[in-house]
C-alpha cells in the first residue's frame, strides 16, 4: 500500500482536531507558498510509515534533519492544541543526541505538561492517519489533564 493510499484509507481521522492542528502547523511553515497546490493530507504523508516501510529502515540509525523537523512539528501541534483547550501558553523543549535518543518536554508556566522520552527517532512515524491522530490526541489529553490537576503551577 502506498503512503497516499494509507492516508486516504482513514477519512474520519482527517477530521480529528489534532490532525487539523498539525495541518495548520505545516501550512504555517510554508512561507513561500511552495505547498499551496498540495492537499492538506498529502502534507502529512511523511508521518505514515507502514510495516513494510518501517522494515526497510535500519534498526539502528541516525535521524535525518527532515525526520527531526517532522517530530518537532508534531509536538508543536500538541503544544498548540493544549494551549487552545486550556488557555495556558505551552512551550516545547527538545534535546536529542545525534543517535536519535533524547527527550521532548512541553512546559506550561512552571509545569511540565508532557514529558516524552525519545528513542529510535529515525523510525518516527505511524501506521496510518488514525494512529497519528490517536497519538497526538493522547499527548494533548495528558497535557490538558496535567494542567487541570495543577492549575496554579501551570498559570504562574
Amino acid at each position: 500500500m502506498s503512503d497516499s493510499a494509507a492516508i486516504l484509507d482513514t477519512p474520519p481521522a482527517a477530521e480529528a482536531p489534532f490532525i487539523k492542528e498539525l495541518i495548520k502547523v505545516w501550512r504555517a511553515q510554508d512561507s513561500h507558498g511552495a505547498w499551496e497546490s498540495k492537499s492538506d493530507l498529502s502534507l502529512l504523508e511523511p508521518y505514515i510509515l507502514d510495516k513494510e516501510a518501517r522494515r526497510a529502515l535500519p534498526i539502528i540509525g541516525d535521524p535525518d534533519p527532515e525526520t527531526i523537523w517532522r517530530l518537532e512539528l508534531f509536538f508543536n501541534a500538541v503544544a498548540l492544541s493544549i494551549e487552545r483547550e486550556t488557555g495556558v501558553m505551552v512551550s516545547p523543549m527538545f534535546k536529542m543526541s545525534h543517535e536519535g535518543f533524547g527527550r521532548m518536554v512541553l512546559i506550561g508556566g512552571r509545569l511540565i505538561v508532557v514529558n516524552k522520552q525519545l528513542r529510535d527517532v529515525h523510525r518516527f512515524g505511524f501506521d496510518n492517519l488514525g494512529k497519528l491522530a490517536e497519538e497526538g490526541a493522547k499527548h494533548v489529553a495528558a497535557g490538558v489533564g496535567m494542567i487541570e490537576k495543577f492549575p496554579d503551577v501551570a498559570k504562574y
